[in-house]
């Protein structure tokens, strides 16, 4: 799973990875959390050029029902193995995938009766992007809401010391290929939705501010201590 990300990158650094611009408006994000407003690339479902902007995380399929919807059951993640064939997310996998940027993403570990959040970057604290899908969908209203999810993969040697699951990381020479509205074989695609090599990775806990969404500071990424069992 992957429910919190952080995108505090110089532009330039991102500017590095994402050839394709960046928003205008773009600041640093110390606790993105769902249903926030994210920036995503994807090619243009108009003319297939590269576009970035932003959507809402949290997937609402096309099909889906107000009522589905008025409930707040969008999706924030999708499963690597399986989202060929699921129903919610297989039309997208083909015709409709995007990078959703980030420089590391929070997972939370239990300890005695304390959940405490890690912070998993690169280890050379680069940017990267993780694999997201992106829909469409219109209210009873008129209203049109594109939104996405991220998709994960089991998690690697890394990431498993906390959580059984990570976000898809894609290498830079993927995002072409990943992105392109002209491929649709899962063949070319699946192989691509891998856990990243942890050597590249490193963790370290961080401030409890961070688990409370409305928290969007530096301090949230302030290194703590983990606490002692029985302590």
């Amino acid at each position: 799973m992957c429910g919190r990300f952080t995108l505090q990158s110089p532009s330039d650094a991102l500017a590095e990875l994402f050839e394709w611009g960046l928003p205008d408006d773009l600041s640093p994000s110390y606790n993105v959390a769902p249903t926030q407003a994210i920036p995503v690339f994807r090619q243009s479902p108009r003319d297939a050029s590269p576009e970035v902007i932003r959507m809402r995380w949290g997937l609402i399929p096309f099909f889906a029902k107000d009522s589905w919807v008025s409930k707040g059951a969008p999706m924030i993640n999708a499963r690597s193995e399986t989202v060929a064939e699921k129903p919610f997310f297989r039309q997208a996998f083909r015709r409709r995938r995007c990078l959703v940027p980030a420089d590391g993403f929070l997972e939370w570990k239990r300890i005695g009766k304390t959940k405490q959040p890690y912070h998993i970057t690169m280890a050379d604290a680069r940017p990267f992007a993780m694999a997201g899908l992106w829909e469409q969908w219109q209210s009873p209203t008129g209203e049109l809401i594109q939104s996405c999810t991220i998709l994960t993969t089991p998690a690697n040697d890394l990431v498993s010391q906390i959580h059984d699951r990570m976000p898809a990381i894609l290498h830079p020479q993927d995002h072409e290929l990943w992105t392109n509205v002209k491929v649709q074989d899962r063949n070319l695609l699946q192989p691509l939705l891998q856990p990243f090599d942890p050597a590249a990775m490193t963790m370290r806990p961080v401030s409890m501010r961070v688990n409370n969404a409305r928290n969007n500071v530096p301090e949230c990424l302030a290194d703590q201590a983990p606490p002692t069992v029985g302590g």
